[in-house]
């Protein structure tokens, strides 16, 4: 992990590049509602409207971000090594041993009571917060973005609606007129009056001119809505893709979560542990020294013991709470991390089988 700053900087830039694309597009589609609105021709605006930019960029900052969570996963698993050596004596504490058992141990519960067993739970919460902080912010992103569309689309389907009724009325009207034409041309045909054919003409050169604009204005509103059909259909594969790309921001912010959780009951567990083998070797000691100490060293020794029962006493007594929060974080763990590798399977099998440049 000692490259995380760079992969977290990375991420950052990823974020704020995949934030930039996104503002694009809902604008460019911003931009032709209000076109819309104006009458101006959007077919320009509505077909530069991509969604492939914004993917690309997404899946290289989702890729990035698991991998770094995956890293945390790798250095939590270390934990356990890591409490071991710090439980055994050290080469150098095994040697004095030959020379001095009371040294030796002295040497140990020293390098124990010395070591902050708990930097490394710090950085990797430390690590996931910030991992978190990056991932909200895009969720935030996500959401607003996908409001505005939505509040967009909504207006736009309204005006279809409006306009598709419109159409349908010019239809019916156009329909209703052809009877009328024909009866007319009928009449022309069979008039023998000049005067009276001249009136019928008249009549029916007016009525041509009004199937004529109506005629335009069908291909006019068939345009329009076929225009705001594109926009619409735009409109909610964009909201599909933030709909989507908000669950996969999801999906990481629970993982880290759920891991942050783990890791402090792995890590209370393995402090207990410790404290356990200390307390034995505490009881073991006062075993062997019995008689041999004076009155001030076996109270000293009973006090510690009483110590030791009662914290003892107190562990068993929470053990049961702690081990059915345990359980339970434990399961939530497991139900996270088969989302999480669904979602990335490519990412996990390239981590599992270090595949990295492959």
């Amino acid at each position: 992990m000692a490259d995380f700053g760079a992969q977290i900087h990375k991420s950052q830039e990823q974020v704020a590049a995949a934030q930039s694309k996104i503002s694009e597009l809902t604008s460019k589609l911003e931009t032709a509602q209000a076109k819309m609105a104006s009458g101006s021709d959007i077919s320009i605006d509505i077909e530069n409207a991509s969604l492939d930019d914004v993917h690309s960029h997404t899946e290289l900052m989702n890729a990035n971000i698991a991998e770094l969570i995956m890293g945390l996963d790798d250095v939590t698993a270390g934990f356990s090594a890591d409490f071991d050596q710090m439980r055994n004596k050290t080469g150098w504490e095994t040697f004095v041993g030959i020379f001095s058992g009371a040294r030796s141990e002295s040497l140990r519960q020293e390098r124990m009571r010395t070591a902050s067993i708990d930097d490394k739970l710090q950085d990797l919460i430390s690590k996931s917060d910030t991992i978190v902080h990056l991932l909200e912010t895009q969720l935030a992103t996500l959401n607003e973005h996908k409001d505005r569309v939505g509040t967009n689309l909504t207006q736009t389907l309204d005006e279809r609606e409006g306009v598709v009724g419109a159409l349908e009325q010019i239809k019916m009207d156009l329909l209703a007129m052809d009877p009328k034409i024909i009866e007319l041309e009928g009449k022309i045909s069979m008039e023998q009056d000049a005067a009276a054919r001249t009136k019928l003409e008249g009549q029916l050169a007016a009525m041509n001119s009004a199937f004529n604009e109506l005629a335009q204005m069908e291909q006019v509103k068939l345009a329009n809505s076929q225009t705001l059909e594109r926009y619409i259909e735009k409109g909610k594969t964009w909201v599909d893709s933030l709909q989507n790309q908000a669950a996969t921001q999801m999906v990481l912010i629970n993982k880290l979560q759920t891991d942050t959780k783990q890791r402090v009951v792995l890590y209370d567990a393995l402090t207990k542990s410790l404290k356990t083998a200390q307390q034995q070797d505490v009881a073991h000691k006062i075993n062997e020294i019995g008689v041999r100490t004076d009155q001030e060293a076996q109270s000293a020794m009973a006090a510690i013991g009483s110590a030791t029962n009662q914290r003892m006493a107190e562990m068993m007594e929470k053990h049961e709470d702690h081990m059915v929060f345990a359980r339970k974080v434990l399961e939530e763990k497991a139900k996270s991390d088969e989302r999480f590798a669904r979602r990335f399977e490519k990412i996990v099998e390239k981590h599992d089988k270090n595949l990295y440049g492959a």
